[in-house]
């Protein structure tokens, strides 16, 4: 009971564990001495050890979605610059093709089409990683100040869907591989076949 106390209680305290001894399977028997801050005078070693670790989110996504390229453009470098005086790390940035509506306003009271309109929906996003739960509220409060009218800002986790996206499929290639299948397929897939 003891020995499971004592693992907690070292888990807890991780920045203050010699790291040469973490290797070996039995329990360190050496805890080197916590880093002592002004604040902590009076606080007993005990309670600064087992003070939890800072949640820090791994890899987010800031993504702005707007009709004006020229306003989004403007809020993401701002938004990168402010990550970037924050402390806050910015992988990468990036915009993502547009994608095209075709929007109808019908007649009042019936189905005739008043008027058509191609819209563009731009894409903008900035992935921050190691960023920790303090600093993502700060950042948020900002993206949403500079955020332009019109525009929106959605923040999720990173996927692999978010990294397909930013591609534009070459129609050109695709084409000539449907070619090749028509005509059978390459000579390696003959080969496997027979």
């Amino acid at each position: 009971m003891f020995c499971t106390k004592a693992i907690n209680i070292l888990k807890l305290s991780r920045r203050c564990i010699n790291p040469h001894l973490l290797n070996k399977t039995s329990l360190p028997a050496t805890v080197t001495q916590c880093k002592r801050f002004k604040s902590d005078l009076y606080e007993p070693d005990y309670l600064i050890s087992m003070e939890p670790d800072e949640p820090v989110y791994d890899c987010l996504n800031l993504q702005l979605k707007g009709y004006d390229f020229a306003l989004l453009e403007a809020c993401q470098s701002q938004i990168h610059k402010y990550a970037e005086v924050m402390g806050i790390q910015v992988d990468e940035s990036w915009a993502t093709p547009a994608q095209q509506l075709k929007v109808q306003r019908y007649k009042p009271k019936g189905t005739a089409v008043d008027a058509e309109y191609q819209l563009n929906v731009y894409e903008r996003n900035v992935q921050v990683t190691d960023v920790p739960a303090w600093a993502l509220g700060t950042l948020l409060r900002v993206a949403r100040a500079v955020l332009p009218e019109g525009c929106t800002l959605h923040v999720h986790e990173h996927a692999i869907e978010h990294e397909e996206i930013r591609y534009v499929p070459d129609n050109q290639l695709l084409e000539l591989k449907q070619q090749l299948q028509d005509m059978g397929g390459s000579r390696a897939e003959r080969k496997k076949k027979r």
